[in-house]
């Protein structure tokens, strides 16, 4: 059964209402690092499918030369398949609870190395991201919803800063090591070990350890309710219900309120680079002579940047609000991107490779941070799950059109210039139609309770 939402006693004290639960990553610190651990799993599982993987799709799983729209496949059933779980899973965490989710993506992620160990061909491994995309949809979701349940309005960012630094360190830390293991011990039970090692583990500690937080979410929407939230109002958007129906709060987030659509619309162009990385670099930095273990630290310098610099990127919103580095994350993300095919050097890619993962850290947490800002507690899991899903359907729609552009441009490098453009498109738009969603730099109107 679910959670059932803590009941209040509106006559009891202020303080007695604040000790029934209580929020900050001090006062939860020890459910905070349980959940910054699984989403370091969560990466480390994304990571094993990003270096090897493209990178024999010829040699290992039979994949024709510069067939782009074959090699694409996996990324674009990877994207579609996680963007409609992390829509699911924001709905089904307000009903179930954040635990159980998290535990349903772990379970189908146990099939995995085993397919990738037996493939015969790449319908396999296409087959085998699908259950990848279950498991990222359900576990990424959570441990951002969860960690968001137990923390202040104005830890958000660097909240989600910690979540997103501990998965991508895992996503770049998993590239490098599987790059490693394939060279010792072939690259489908290289796989296979680190796969088995990573998802079994993270089964047992969430099975152990991780203690359900929708009862704080809960709790906090009472206190709403009942007028008890201390501190500034953020702008929610007042053409919703109190309980919204999956309907309301997905045409919200997609077109109704502007800063949410701004807010959507960039998380699915940013996935676009994310999809390029994972296609296109290995196979750009192969056929340039790189071996497997240098394509891994190529890679991992764009997966270190990204994360690491969350540790700043994520608490500097929380000073200077989420709008101003959105913009500049996408425009030096594009940036970056288009610098990769400039230079011919290890060094060069390197160097390129970190300015697109630091634009990335200003715009990733910071595009999430926004969308909880302004989401009611009563429906912020559903409306995270609903970015993520636009977000995540991102690789998807980018996987096919990089592979449509490189198959009309004749090679990989169109494919880098259409991300490069798209990326500065998608962050006039968010200048444009956005706003600030910080609650202390652009609360509610004190004497009208208007937007």
């Amino acid at each position: 059964m679910p959670p059932s939402a803590p009941k209040l006693d509106m006559s009891a004290p202020r303080d007695h209402l604040s000790a029934l639960y209580r929020y900050g990553i001090r006062d939860n610190l020890t459910q905070f690092l349980h959940q910054l651990l699984q989403v370091f799993f969560v990466g480390l599982t994304l990571g094993m499918m990003r270096t090897v993987v493209p990178a024999l799709a010829e040699s290992e799983f039979g994949v024709p030369k510069n067939s782009f729209m074959m090699l694409t496949a996996f990324v674009v059933a990877f994207g579609f398949v996680k963007g409609t779980l992390n829509f699911i899973a924001g709905r089904l965490s307000e009903r179930r609870g954040r635990k159980t989710v998290l535990l349903l993506g772990w379970a189908a992620a146990l099939p995995i190395p085993f397919m990738i160990l037996y493939a015969p061909n790449w319908s396999w491994i296409v087959a085998a991201t699908v259950l990848l995309g279950v498991n990222q949809g359900f576990t990424w979701s959570m441990t951002q919803t969860a960690k968001l349940d137990l923390t202040r309005a104005d830890q958000r960012g660097l909240t989600i800063g910690l979540n997103e630094f501990a998965g991508y360190v895992g996503v770049a830390i998993a590239g490098i090591v599987t790059g490693y293991l394939a060279t010792l011990l072939g690259a489908r039970h290289g796989l296979l070990v680190f796969g088995l090692l990573v998802v079994v583990l993270a089964l047992i500690l969430t099975a152990i350890w991780v203690k359900e937080t929708l009862p704080y979410a809960k709790a906090e929407g009472a206190r709403h309710a009942a007028g008890l939230q201390q501190g500034p109002v953020p702008r929610y958007p007042h053409n919703i219900s109190v309980t919204p129906t999956t309907w309301e709060v997905f045409t919200l987030m997609s077109w109704r309120d502007r800063r949410m659509a701004a807010i959507s619309q960039a998380g699915l162009v940013e996935k676009f680079v994310d999809a390029l990385i994972w296609v296109f670099y290995p196979l750009y930095l192969y056929n340039h002579g790189l071996s497997l273990a240098g394509i891994g630290w190529v890679v991992g310098v764009y997966g270190f940047t990204w994360g690491l610099s969350q540790f700043f990127t994520g608490k500097l919103s929380d000073r200077i609000g989420r709008q101003k580095p959105i913009v500049w994350g996408m425009w030096l993300c594009g940036g970056g991107v288009a610098l990769m095919l400039l230079g011919e050097q290890v060094w060069w890619w390197s160097m390129s490779a970190a300015i697109t993962g630091f634009g990335m850290a200003l715009l990733y947490p910071n595009l999430s941070a926004a969308v909880a800002d302004i989401a009611h507690p009563n429906w912020r899991g559903s409306a995270i799950g609903i970015y993520r899903f636009w977000r995540d359907v991102g690789y998807g729609i980018g996987a096919l059109a990089l592979g449509y552009v490189a198959k009309a441009g004749g090679s990989l490098t169109a494919g880098f210039w259409f991300v490069a453009i798209a990326m500065g498109i998608s962050g006039a738009l968010v200048w444009w139609l956005g706003e600030e969603t910080h609650p202390r730099l652009n609360p509610v109107e004190p004497a009208t309770g208007k937007l």
